[in-house]
């Protein structure tokens, strides 16, 4: 039995989702893999099933019907987790822009004493690469702005490239994780502050993806914009003891 678990939910990840499974496992720390799929309709999920015979006990899939949003994948994978032995609980992405050998990095961030380690691409400069300027201007200064409202001092507070130490994750209510997109990874962060955990930056390079296309869109961006204010306004009057 592994203590660390990747989720890493897909939506018409064909071109990625074997490379990217096949990555992990030749790792040389252990790591099993779930993956939530979106019900996409390139055969992602047939993909996992075959390799399921291959490392069996090790590569697990959860099917769900249509696109429910990233951050409904991920408490969905959470749940999923916490009924098992795992202590340790990953989220990436399927696409190869989080670098699978930074697991590893990441799992001993958590193990000197994070609680949350963070896959950072602004904690030493701006570590991107493969995007449009206009791209990294709008990812670097959301982060700003999350900062500016919230008062958290995290760089990259829409990362989506985490290590989470189960405690985390069973403190924080996931039944009341109200974003789906970039809000969701800025609403566990912010959270997870508030509650008092070690909530540590690991430097990475981010590389945006060769193969498949980007899940980004201005909703996602608009439910972060203005769900930073409504955290914000909402911690004013809640506890997090």
């Amino acid at each position: 039995m592994a203590d660390s678990i990747v989720i890493i939910p897909t939506f018409n990840e064909i071109e990625n989702i074997e490379n990217i499974i096949r990555k992990v496992f030749s790792l040389n720390v252990t790591f099993h893999i779930l993956v939530v799929d979106d019900g996409s309709p390139d055969g992602t999920a047939d993909v996992v099933k075959r390799l399921m015979q291959e490392f069996e006990g090790k590569l697990f899939i959860e099917e769900r019907k249509g696109k429910l949003g990233l951050g409904t994948a991920y408490i969905y994978g959470f749940k999923w987790s916490l009924a098992r032995d795992y202590t340790y609980i990953f989220e990436m992405d399927a696409d190869f822009s989080h670098n699978p050998e930074d697991l590893i990095r990441l799992r001993q961030a958590a193990l000197d004493g994070a609680d949350m380690a963070i896959g950072s691409r602004y904690i030493k400069g701006v570590n991107v690469v493969n995007w449009p300027m206009s791209r990294v201007l709008m990812s670097y200064f959301a982060s700003v702005y999350v900062r500016f409202i919230t008062r958290i001092n995290i760089q990259d507070a829409t990362a989506g490239f985490v290590c989470f130490n189960r405690k985390v994750l069973e403190t924080i209510k996931l039944d009341e994780i109200k974003f789906v997109g970039y809000a969701f990874q800025i609403e566990m962060k912010f959270k997870a502050i508030k509650y008092g955990f070690n909530v540590v930056e690991v430097p990475i390079i981010f590389t945006d993806r060769t193969l498949g296309e980007s899940k980004m869109s201005t909703r996602i961006f608009r439910e972060a914009f203005f769900g930073v204010i409504q955290l914000k306004l909402e911690s004013l009057f809640k506890s997090y003891k």
